[in-house]
C-alpha cells in the first residue's frame, strides 16, 4: 500500500508540473508573444542614419560651383551610450582593423558625447559587422563637397567641414538652407558577423536635401576679373588686392576677388589669413576716392554751385584747429570750381567744401551713403568700418574726411557709394545670391534688385551731374585717364592714400593703397568696377591713377563686351 500511495503521489507531482509547463508555455505563447518578438527584433534590428545631399551652388549662368556628389559611409560611436569603452574598442579592433588602443583613445577623448568618427569611406559589410558591436556605434552616409571653380569663387563660396557645416562665405551665411536635414531608417539584420539589413522596419525620420543656390556672380567675369587682378598683384609686388564688379541699379555683385586666395579642397592646409573675403572683411583709409561722395552732399545741401570758385591757397592751407593742408605732389591750385577740384583731385579745395558742410551736415551725408555700418550683403563677417561721432569730431575730422582720412571704410561700402551715384542717388544694397531653389529646381526667394528703404540719398540731378560731367572728366583730362576706353565713355575717381603708422601717429610715406572706382556708360551705367591694390612696391608705382586705373579699364571693357 505504501508503494501505491508514493506512485499516487509521484503521479500527481508529475502531472502538476506537467500543468503548470503547459500553462506557461499558454501564457508565453499566446500573451506574451509579442512582448518577446519585439525583443527578439529589436537585438536584430540596426539603425542607418542617411546625411542629405547638400545643395548645390550655381553661377548666374547655370555653371556648377559646388556641389555634393559621393556619397561615402562612416562608422561612429556616441561616447555616453558606451559603458566599457575599453571592451568596445577591443570587440572593434579585427572589424576596423585599427588598434583597440586607438579606437579607445576616441571614443574616451571625444569632446563630443554624441558622435566622434572612427573610421571613413568603409564598404557595407563592415558597416554591419561594427554596428552589431554595440548599441552604441553607429553607420551615416556622407557626402563629399566638390568646388569645380577652386581658387576662382573660393573667398565667395567658402568650404565646409567633415560634417556637411558651411564653414566661411555662402557656405556659412546660407548654411540652413544648403544643408537640409538627416534621415534615419530601421532595418531588420541577419545574424552577426555580417549584420546585412534583410528588410526595412521603419524610417524614423525622412533625409531632406539641402535647397540649391543661384549666385549673381559670374564666373566668366570672375574670371577675367581675377586673371587681370592677379597680373597687377604679382607686378606691383602688393600685399593683398581687391577687385569687385557690380550692377549699380540692383545692387547685384557679378565678381568678387580677394588676392591672395586659398584651394578650397585643401582648406585645412592652406593659410587662414587667406580666408578672408578682404572685400568685405579689411577696413582702410580711402583716400581721394573719397571725394566725389563729400562732393554730391555739398551740392545737395546747397553749400556750394556747380560754377561758383573755390581758392585752393596754391597748395598751402594752414589755419587754427585744423593744422596744415597740402596737395599731392607739388601741385599748386588757385580758383577751381567743384568739376576742377574733382579732376585735379585738390585736398585744400575739399576740406573747404568741408569747412562749409560743417560737422552735423557732412556727418548726416556720409552716415546715408552707408559708411560706419554695414552695407548689410549676404556674406558673413563684414565689417563696418569707423566714421566717428561728431561729438568725437575736431577742425582736422571735417577738413580730413572729405578726402578720404580719418575716416575707414571696407570696399563694398565704397562700391556701393558710387553705385548710388550711378544709379540716380537711389540706394541700393549689394547681394551676391540671386535666388534659392528646391531640389526639383522651382524657386523658392527671387532676389531682382535690393532697394534700401531709405529711397534717395542724393537727388537724381545731382548724382547724374557728379557722374556724367565731373566724373568722366577726371578720366578724360584728370587723374583717372588710363581708366578710359574708345568705346564707351568711362567715369571714375582716383585715390591714393598713405596707411597709417601702426606704432605712432601719423602716416607712412612708404605704405599706400592705390584704388580707382569706375563705371561705363556713363550716360546709363551699366557696370562699376572697384580695384583697390594694398602696399604697392612704391619702387614702381603706387598712384591710384597708375596702379589701379588701368586695371579698371580692362575689367570694364571685358565686362561691356562680354554683356553686349
Amino acid at each position: 500500500m505504501r508503494s501505491i500511495r508514493i506512485t499516487i503521489v509521484l503521479l500527481f507531482v508529475l502531472i502538476m508540473v506537467f500543468l503548470s509547463l503547459a500553462a506557461r508555455c499558454f501564457y508565453l505563447q499566446f500573451y506574451k508573444s509579442e512582448h518577446y518578438r519585439k525583443i527578439s527584433l529589436r537585438q536584430q534590428q540596426i539603425r542607418v542614419t542617411e546625411q542629405p545631399q547638400r545643395g548645390a551652388i550655381l553661377d548666374s549662368r547655370g555653371v556648377v560651383v559646388a556641389a555634393s556628389d559621393r556619397n561615402r559611409k562612416n562608422i561612429f560611436a556616441e561616447p555616453r551610450q558606451i559603458k566599457d569603452p575599453k571592451e568596445v574598442s577591443e570587440r572593434l579592433q579585427p572589424i576596423l582593423d585599427m588598434g583597440a588602443h586607438k579606437i579607445c583613445q576616441l571614443i574616451v577623448e571625444s569632446g563630443n558625447p554624441g558622435y566622434v568618427k572612427l573610421k571613413s569611406d568603409v564598404d557595407d559589410q563592415m558597416c554591419w559587422a561594427a554596428r552589431q558591436v554595440h548599441h552604441g556605434i553607429g553607420v551615416e552616409s556622407v557626402w563629399e563637397r566638390h568646388y569645380p571653380a577652386g581658387r576662382l569663387l573660393s573667398t565667395i563660396v567658402g568650404f565646409t567641414s567633415v560634417d556637411n557645416r558651411g564653414l566661411a562665405g555662402v557656405e556659412l551665411q546660407y548654411d540652413n538652407e544648403l544643408r537640409g536635414s538627416a534621415g534615419q531608417s530601421i532595418f531588420l539584420a541577419d545574424a552577426f558577423p555580417y549584420r546585412r539589413p534583410l528588410r526595412l522596419e521603419a524610417i524614423g525620420s525622412e533625409v531632406k536635401d539641402g535647397h540649391g543656390l543661384i549666385l549673381t556672380i559670374d564666373l566668366t567675369i570672375q574670371q577675367f576679373t581675377r586673371e587681370e587682378l592677379l597680373k597687377v598683384w604679382k607686378n606691383y609686388e602688393a600685399e593683398s588686392a581687391v577687385a569687385i564688379v557690380a550692377e549699380p541699379k540692383t545692387g547685384a555683385i557679378l565678381a568678387m576677388v580677394s588676392l591672395p586666395d586659398f584651394d578650397p579642397a585643401r582648406f585645412n592646409t592652406e593659410n587662414q589669413s587667406n580666408f578672408r573675403n578682404r572685400a568685405i572683411n579689411d577696413t582702410y583709409e580711402p583716400g581721394s576716392v573719397m571725394k566725389p561722395i563729400v562732393a554730391a552732399i555739398a551740392l545737395d545741401e546747397g553749400v556750394i554751385t556747380r560754377t561758383e570758385k573755390i581758392y585752393c591757397e596754391k597748395g598751402n592751407y594752414v589755419g587754427k584747429g585744423f593744422g596744415r593742408i597740402g596737395e599731392y605732389g607739388s601741385h599748386r591750385f588757385e580758383n577751381l570750381d567743384i568739376k576742377g577740384i574733382l579732376v585735379n583731385s585738390s585736398n585744400i579745395g575739399m576740406a573747404k567744401i568741408g569747412q562749409r558742410l560743417g560737422r552735423e551736415k557732412l556727418y548726416r551725408g556720409m552716415n546715408l551713403f552707408g559708411f560706419g555700418k554695414q552695407t548689410g550683403i549676404d556674406l558673413p563677417g563684414e565689417e563696418e568700418g569707423l566714421l566717428w561721432p561728431v561729438s568725437k569730431w575736431t577742425g582736422y575730422s571735417v577738413t580730413r574726411i572729405p578726402f578720404g582720412q580719418e575716416i575707414s571704410v571696407t570696399a563694398i561700402q565704397l562700391l556701393r557709394a558710387f553705385c548710388i551715384l550711378a544709379n540716380g542717388g537711389k540706394a541700393v544694397r549689394p547681394f551676391v545670391v540671386r535666388a534659392i531653389v528646391d531640389e526639383k529646381g522651382e524657386v523658392l526667394k527671387f532676389n531682382s534688385s535690393r532697394y534700401d528703404s531709405v529711397g534717395y540719398i542724393v537727388s537724381e540731378q545731382t548724382a547724374r551731374w557728379i557722374i556724367t560731367d565731373a566724373l568722366v572728366n577726371v578720366v578724360k583730362e584728370g587723374t583717372g585717364k588710363k581708366a578710359a576706353l574708345e568705346r564707351w565713355q568711362v567715369f571714375g575717381k582716383t585715390g591714393t592714400a598713405n596707411i597709417a603708422k601702426p606704432d605712432s601717429k601719423g602716416y607712412s610715406e612708404r605704405a599706400y593703397v592705390a584704388s580707382f572706382v569706375g563705371g561705363a556708360p556713363a550716360q546709363n551705367p551699366a557696370v562699376v568696377v572697384l580695384v583697390s591694390i594694398r602696399k604697392p612696391n612704391i619702387r614702381k608705382a603706387y598712384t591710384g591713377g597708375t596702379v589701379a586705373a588701368p586695371v579698371v579699364g580692362r575689367i570694364l571693357e571685358k565686362t561691356l563686351n562680354y554683356l553686349e
